[in-house]
């Protein structure tokens, strides 16, 4: 395990790996529209890693995605917008045969919000392990992976061996939880994989929900984030919703508040947390401020259509801050 200290000299290199999906989304428009209702859409990318890269370029950072897409045109399309926001998209293997690149349906609005997300024979599960041992991780200072990348063969033995390269090669690794029942066999299956993988990583990032499953009830949740700052991790977040946050380094506790905002959809919120999060910890702001930016970034998005177009960049984000209230009291 890397101390505190050493985790955040290596992120000031700000050169990030990011393991896992890059999609595509689909929104019905104008904003509050009900899916069945839509007779317009607009288009964006997506996916959870996809986002997290994006949103760390957005801050100031390099980042690289490595994961597999369908050769076909929405694959294509994702190719191109991780070239539009930047990423790099180097390590990213087309792949033909009955495989797809993973395509989500949600809608902007909070009240009855529907989301729909399409994963059969998802192209990203395909990664293996030749996809992440041939990447030189001297070449960056950080690795990445949600948890979704866990969920399905051959992608989760090749995250579990990217994991063991980058603790090799010296690496911090971030794990965000990201449990997505649907994508797993079975929640017992997802519980041991998830706990495994966190037992591996140097900061973990997870909700109230995540934490508790991986223990076997919500409320054991906390006392699992608490066990893991003391014995695995160097950071851990227990994110609460509505309720902030609550980060644990060893022994420490640090609450944070959220800041108000009117929500226009629930979802993107995590993504962007991360990215804000991560982008603040790489330019040497201390711990609690770099929870504040975290969830600074999480609140701008879900008040803007979209999640890569709606994440801020750092003048975006200075300018929420400067003219925002601070955060709720804890």
């Amino acid at each position: 395990m890397h101390s505190l200290d050493a985790i955040i000299r290596k992120l000031a290199g700000r050169r990030f790996l990011v393991i896992g999906r890059v999609g595509m989304d689909l929104c019905p428009t104008p904003a509050g529209t009900a899916t069945q209702a839509a007779t317009d859409m607009i288009v964006a990318m997506g996916g959870s890693s996809a986002n997290i890269a994006a949103g760390l370029v957005k801050m100031g950072c390099e980042a690289a995605l490595v994961t597999c897409v369908s050769d076909d045109a929405v694959g294509w399309y994702c190719l191109n917008q991780l070239d539009h926001y930047g990423v790099d998209r180097t390590m990213v293997r087309r792949i033909t045969g009955e495989y797809r690149t993973s395509l989500a349906v949600y809608e902007s609005r909070v009240e009855d919000h529907q989301s729909v997300i399409y994963r059969n024979n998802a192209a990203d599960f395909q990664m293996g392990l030749e996809d992440v041992e041939q990447i030189d991780y001297s070449a960056f200072d950080a690795v990445i992976a949600a948890g979704t990348v866990f969920a399905a063969e051959p992608s989760r033995s090749a995250a579990f061996r990217a994991f063991e390269l980058a603790r090799a090669a010296g690496l911090p690794v971030i794990f965000d939880v990201d449990y997505r029942p649907y994508s797993w066999p079975s929640a017992e299956i997802a519980a041991d994989v998830l706990s495994r993988a966190g037992d591996l990583s140097d900061i973990i990032v997870g909700n109230d929900e995540e934490f508790g499953f991986m223990a076997g009830g919500i409320d054991k949740g906390l006392a699992k984030a608490r066990s893991l700052a003391r014995t695995k991790a160097a950071i851990v977040v227990y994110k609460m919703g509505p309720k902030g946050a609550i980060t644990l380094t060893g022994d420490t506790q640090i609450p944070t508040g959220i800041f108000k905002v009117d929500a226009l959809k629930p979802t993107g919120a995590g993504d962007s947390f991360m990215a804000g999060f991560l982008g603040a910890l790489a330019a040497n702001q201390p711990l609690k401020d770099a929870i504040l930016r975290g969830s600074a970034c999480a609140s701008i998005v879900v008040a803007k259509p979209g999640c890569a177009p709606a994440m801020p960049d750092t003048q975006a984000l200075e300018a929420f801050l400067a003219s925002h209230p601070g955060a709720t009291a804890v």
